[in-house]
């Protein structure tokens, strides 16, 4: 899980890092046109970065690739930590972590979600497993302590189930265009929880 409204454009903030703006750049487009289709050029256009400052900080377009994944996997351990000190209770917690899918219905049903298609997509490259597979074992282990403190001895399983369940319906808005079947399935996870 990560806050994919940063996905949004956003007028460039000067005053931050040259690597933080690349970073975020390759995010949002990364998001948006997929890592094929996105090139260093356009990720130092949108950083307002001159082409040829990107390899100050990067060598290669997998090295931006790998920074922006190492940034989601911060960005998502940092909103499920918000989550849990927010909410009291595991069901809290995980009720909690389905309205901010919700609440992102309209930019997934755009573009789908920026974790499972990054990892789609990099899957499909030949050589080892995606890097990109480390970015669904931090929602997959938070579900996990979750269900574990309700009690559950299948707890892995549980939250294999949920995040199966999320990625599907994210898939199914974004091919759809269709933000209401992510609200919908939202609202039918909260009553699974409920009845846990």
């Amino acid at each position: 899980m990560t806050d994919v409204r940063s996905s949004q454009p956003a007028a460039v903030d000067q005053r931050s890092g040259k690597r933080e703006r690349l970073v975020s750049a390759a995010i949002r487009l990364l998001h948006q046109q997929g890592v094929e289709r996105t090139t260093l050029a356009d990720i130092a256009k949108a950083a307002d970065v001159p082409v040829g400052g990107v390899y100050y900080y990067f060598k290669t377009k997998d090295d931006v690739v790998a920074a922006a994944i190492d940034a989601h996997a911060r960005q998502s351990a940092t909103a499920l930590a918000q989550i849990e000190a927010r909410e009291r209770s595991p069901k809290g917690r995980l009720k909690a972590l389905m309205k901010e899918f919700a609440a992102q219905s309209e930019l997934l049903a755009r573009y789908g979600c920026p974790l499972g298609t990054l990892c789609s997509e990099l899957d499909k490259r030949d050589g080892e497993p995606s890097l990109a597979a480390d970015l669904m074992r931090v929602p997959i282990e938070w579900a996990e302590r979750q269900f574990r403190a309700l009690g559950r001895e299948d707890a892995y399983e549980q939250a294999i189930d949920l995040m199966a369940a999320y990625e599907g319906s994210a898939l199914l808005a974004n091919t759809l265009r269709d933000p209401g079947i992510l609200t919908k399935a939202a609202e039918r996870y909260n009553q699974w929880i409920d009845s846990l």
